[in-house]
């Protein structure tokens, strides 16, 4: 028969022994509470890049960038109309409304029908807004379109003078513009375009600023998807 003494210390023993018992499982516990929460982490920024890809990003949210330009502005010429049509009339520029080509989020090439594009799919990622020397690929450029900014594209043949001008024009309303060479050898020598709207002026002269100017008064923030 144990001794008091025996029975005393196999009672501690055991007592020890339920002790690590709960110390391993509290352990096990911390353990898997710091591995869900890191997974949620992961889970939740994945989820942000996702969303981020799939709805469009927005300048509000960062777009990708080219070079910006460093030409020194020049006052652009005085404004004489403010009715779109008539400017465009009076500087013989054309005003074109083409059929909306779609409005997905793609990587892969895509053929646009207009000259420079006005709508179509695009890349999940949009140009930001700015002044540009060189321009982010047209995936890019079009996705802004689609977010309500008003792009001014020039030939990159244009004369100094004139860029100097149009960065003049730039520069006194940035607000939700690009301003950027164009990549697609359009028609035009200078070319406001807003989603499903284009502006085009074969040369640009002093009443093609007009046009211009009008052009952004009604069709920026008309996009289909605003972005602020």
């Amino acid at each position: 028969m144990a001794s008091r003494k025996e029975e005393k210390e196999r009672r501690r023993q055991e007592r020890l022994a339920w002790e690590r018992q709960q110390q391993e499982q509290s352990r096990r516990r911390r353990l898997y509470s710091v591995g869900a929460g890191g997974v949620l982490v992961v889970a939740a920024a994945a989820a942000i890049i996702i969303a981020i890809a799939a709805g469009g990003g927005g300048s509000g949210s960062k777009g990708v960038a080219g070079q910006k330009l460093t030409v020194k502005a020049a006052d652009p010429p005085a404004q004489k109309l403010t009715d779109l049509n008539a400017a465009a009339q009076a500087a013989d520029c054309s005003l074109s409304n083409p059929p909306i080509e779609g409005r997905v989020h793609t990587t892969k090439p895509v053929k646009y029908h207009t000259n420079p594009p006005s709508s179509g799919n695009h890349n999940p990622v949009p140009a930001e807004d700015g002044a540009y020397a060189k321009s982010p690929s047209i995936g890019h450029v079009v996705h802004s379109l689609e977010h309500g900014r008003i792009e001014i594209q020039y030939r990159p043949t244009i004369s100094r003078k004139r860029l100097a001008e149009l960065e003049g024009l730039f520069k006194q309303d940035q607000y939700h513009m690009l301003l950027l060479p164009n990549i697609t050898h359009m028609p035009f020598e200078v070319a406001a375009v807003a989603w499903g709207h284009i502006a085009g002026c074969k040369r640009v002269t002093n009443s093609s600023f007009d046009v211009v100017r009008a052009f952004i008064q009604r069709y920026r923030d008309k996009g289909p998807e605003f972005i602020p």
